[in-house]
């Protein structure tokens, strides 16, 4: 301004301006860049060559011009300036609107603001965007308590779905029909070849021998499948639910149990892991009733089952049952190797009437009057258990459906729910189903028709041979277990989603523990139109998650594969549904259970189609992985007491500890990463998204092998390798050091040290990142 001036009344600038005006490639607004030139000294005046100084006229300035042109430049500048503000601003909004907790955010996959060679670009407009709120609301008004009676009644009128068989194959051409029907994007069939255990020509039978002639307490027409088929005899001891506690209760009272044949009630823990609890004992054989105080009007009932510990096919163990594919013949170790049958509680109760040893506690008694832990030991009384089950081999089919994402279509989250059934099913296989092409209809037509566009691909599967432990889900995961880990972010069970009204029952893997609370606080509760399921469930229903048993069809996608599970319902508890696995699992009995089942249908329907639609909605995947950090901590207060007792056997605590540690700080790593990171940049969301897909399989033991151990995650498997099998052990020192062995304990701090430190490793990223030191 001062050289504008000096020129205006006729002074001569001593300096001039070089402006340069380069546009930014890279997304920043356009910037001036400003040279600053000094008149040089020995030059002359504004750098003339001295020796034509005095022979040239000095140039004509018109200075008035040049302060124009500077303003008018300057003017440009700020222009520009302004308007690549304001777009940036406008597009930083949306994305933070995303941040807030509102649900207002665009949803939709975002174009790239930029061509190939790095000019910008002009939004093209495109469908409308569906904020999560509208979304939501969407599923909810499009959900038909109608639909979802019809889907049910298709099983009316039939006896059993038994996996592999006629109806089973009719229903899942049915759904296979409807899920082409509803133009998913694709529709296929897995055929697995398995080998399944059924009846024999006859039905099994169980008697009582005393002084004279074999009695025949019972002759019952269902069975306990992959039971070892063979004859026994022994004296009769009777557990209560054949947990280990009650096995140590009769421990403790010297009650013999090698040779004899023991007899549980149904309830508690599955029917696996009772006959595996007393195949330790020394067991030759195992009963099993419904008793009557946990299951009310089933005096005749003999329910169906089976006992392989474990899940999928027991004859190939960690291999998939592809296309007759020939396997070295290894069986499952889970296999119980020694006779079982299930028994009505009329046939129970008759034979502790003729055993006359010690009563029952009262808490044993079950709701039999005459119940009796053993016969004297002057008794001569023995049971005889007489099992033909026969193998065969049959093939099964797994159905289905995909809706494919928009933005990454590898990567999906699965909906499945069991098919098969030994009896009618209503409530184990129907109700399942029946949500299970709801969804499919549902979701479909949001895509077709009301321009949603997921970002994630969402999958519905009907799995078969279920009765058997999870054979169909189980198989399909082995067959893809190199890629199902690192593709498949979340399973949503629907299985026996209704079987009761009064209390909700919820398992779920810590890591949507969050976005569970959040959808239930956003879903009516269907016998109150006025309050949401949280106001049910109360702020405190993390303590009353229910862990996965192996008859949960979740419980191999968690503990197998690694992947993140969730299975909601609605139950009375105190008061079992009766029925379940027995020919008495109608749709009259479920409707006799409760006189609300298709509005609590609908509302189980809405809370597994809302968790899909987030968890394929939304730019970041809400998984919660902090929770992993307060699982940890809350299992380091629980072994801390033991601390002195390690010590007294020269080993230490503190290391895994310090896995805990680096876990924590991990996870708070990731947490700044995912606040700090461009979300809209594809590729960098894309990589957040897929550490926190990977933090549930970096929590499968790596030391151990899938065939021997096959259920590995050190929280929810099964084995010496679980954090919970460390904490039993742990226990023991403190009541008996003699009977611990310390290798196997010294051997279970290195694995779960190592497999936490691991996890913490892989949630950090990128390997530079890491720290090899505890």
């Amino acid at each position: 301004s001062h050289d504008c001036l000096s020129t205006q009344f006729g002074g001569e600038p001593t300096s001039y301006t070089r402006f340069s005006i380069a546009r930014q490639m890279d997304g920043d607004n356009s910037h001036v860049e400003m040279k600053l030139a000094a008149d040089d000294e020995e030059g002359g005046e504004i750098g003339r060559p001295e020796h034509l100084h005095a022979s040239m006229l000095p140039p004509r300035r018109n200075g008035k011009n040049l302060c124009f042109i500077v303003m008018a430049a300057v003017l440009l500048l700020l222009i520009g300036f302004l308007i690549g503000y304001l777009s940036y601003r406008g597009r930083m909004q949306r994305v933070n609107r995303c941040l807030d907790g509102s649900g207002n955010c665009e949803m939709t996959p975002t174009a790239s603001y930029f061509s190939d060679d790095g000019t910008e670009e002009e939004e093209v407009p495109g469908p409308r965007i569906l904020y999560w709120p509208e979304l939501r609301n969407m599923l909810s008004a499009k959900l038909s308590a109608a639909r979802l009676e019809a889907n049910l009644r298709q099983r009316e009128g039939k006896n059993s779905f038994e996996a592999g068989k006629f109806e089973d194959e009719s229903t899942a051409s049915y759904i296979h029909d409807q899920f082409t029907s509803f133009r998913l994007d694709n529709v296929w069939n897995d055929e697995h070849y398995i080998r399944l255990q059924d009846k024999g020509s006859s039905n099994n039978e169980v008697f009582i021998i005393e002084d004279g002639p074999e009695e025949l307490l019972e002759r019952p027409a269902a069975y306990v499948a992959y039971s070892k088929s063979d004859t026994v005899t022994g004296k009769p001891i009777y557990v209560n639910y054949g947990r280990k506690e009650d096995f140590q209760q009769l421990r403790n009272v010297h009650v013999p149990m090698n040779g004899s044949i023991i007899i549980f009630r149904a309830g508690k823990i599955t029917l696996a892991e009772k006959v595996a609890n007393a195949r330790e004992e020394g067991a030759v054989g195992a009963l099993m009733y419904l008793g009557p105080s946990d299951y009310k009007n089933t005096d005749l009932l003999v329910p169906f089952g089976h006992a392989h510990l474990g899940t999928g096919d027991p004859f190939t163990p960690g291999f998939p049952s592809f296309n007759h594919t020939q396997f070295p013949p290894v069986a499952s170790s889970g296999l119980p190797r020694i006779p079982v049958q299930t028994i009505s509680s009329q046939a129970a109760a008759k034979l502790f009437r003729k055993m006359d040893g010690e009563k029952c506690l009262p808490e044993w008694t079950s709701g039999i009057m005459a119940c009796k832990v053993t016969v004297s030991s002057g008794s001569n009384m023995t049971v005889k258990l007489a099992v033909n089950n026969v193998l065969v081999d049959r093939k099964i089919l797994n159905i289905f459906g995909v809706i494919k994402g928009f933005e990454e279509p590898d990567r999906y989250v699965v909906l499945g729910a069991q098919r098969d059934s030994w009896g009618p099913g209503a409530a184990k296989a129907g109700v399942g189903t029946a949500i299970l092409l709801e969804l499919a209809h549902v979701i479909s037509d949001m895509v077709k028709n009301d321009d949603y566009k997921p970002r994630r691909s969402i999958i519905f599967a009907s799995w078969s041979a279920g009765e058997y432990g999870a054979v169909g889900a189980t198989e399909w995961l082995e067959g893809y277990t190199t890629t199902l880990h690192a593709k498949a972010f979340t399973y949503i069970n629907l299985d026996t989603a209704v079987l009761g009204s009064r209390d909700v029952k919820i398992s779920a893997s810590p890591l949507l523990y969050s976005l569970l609370e959040t959808t239930m606080k956003r879903v009516k509760d269907p016998t109150m139109d006025s309050r949401y399921l949280y106001s049910r469930v109360g702020s405190d229903w993390v303590k009353r998650v229910v862990p996965l048993d192996l008859d949960n069809a979740a419980f191999p996608f968690l503990a197998y594969s690694g992947i993140p599970v969730v299975s909601f319902g609605f139950y009375d508890k105190g008061d079992e549904y009766s029925f379940l696995g027995t020919t008495q699992d109608t749709l009259a009995n479920l409707k006799v259970k409760t006189d609300n089942l298709y509005p609590l249908m609908r509302t189980a329907a809405e809370v597994a189609g809302q968790i899909a639609l987030r968890l394929t909605h939304d730019h970041e995947l809400f998984l919660d992985f902090d929770r992993y950090s307060e699982e940890l901590l809350t299992f380091q207060e629980k072994i801390l007491p033991f601390d002195s007792e390690v010590k007294a056997l020269g080993l230490t605590l503190k290391w895994l500890f310090y896995a805990r540690g680096d876990f924590q700080r991990a996870a708070d790593a990731l947490r700044r990463d995912i606040a700090n990171s461009d979300r809209e940049n594809r590729i960098v969301r894309r990589a957040l998204n897929d550490r926190m897909m990977k933090v549930e399989y970096d929590f499968l033991s790596p030391y151990l092998s899938p065939k021997d151990a096959p259920f590995r995650h050190i929280f929810f498997g099964k084995g010496p390798h679980t954090l919970r099998s460390l904490l039993e052990n742990l226990e023991q020192l403190g009541v008996n050091k003699d009977s611990v062995d310390v290798n196997k304990l010294k051997e279970q701090l290195a694995l779960a040290t190592w497999t936490i430190k691991g996890a913490a490793n892989a949630l950090v990223g990128d390997i530079w990142n890491t720290d090899n030191e505890i």
